[in-house]
């Protein structure tokens, strides 16, 4: 649904409206001096709908929701990343005799 709100209101409520738009996927409509000049929408309408992402990477997303790698933390993934660089270094070398 969209909403017009003054642009006045948009620069003292823009916290609420922001929360509005990502969590109902809301969309506001700015008017300035009556006249619409913006609209906020939360970043994920915006990729459904303006720039929706290619068949490819929908369906890694999806695998990744069926593996449950969605969920990981990015702690979670800097430790991957850690645990895969360690075993593909290089064996270190002996001293050669």
């Amino acid at each position: 649904m969209d909403r017009r709100i003054d642009a006045h209101i948009a620069r003292t409520q823009l916290g609420q409206i922001m929360d509005l738009a990502v969590k109902n996927n809301e969309r506001f409509i700015v008017d300035r001096r009556g006249e619409p000049s913006v609209v906020i929408m939360s970043v994920q309408d915006f990729i459904r709908t303006a720039a929706p992402p290619p068949e490819w990477l929908q369906r890694a997303w999806t695998g990744s929701k069926r593996r449950g790698l969605d969920a990981l933390t990015l702690d979670d993934i800097n430790a991957e990343i850690d645990a895969h660089r360690e075993e593909a270094k290089p064996a270190s070398r002996s001293a050669v005799a």
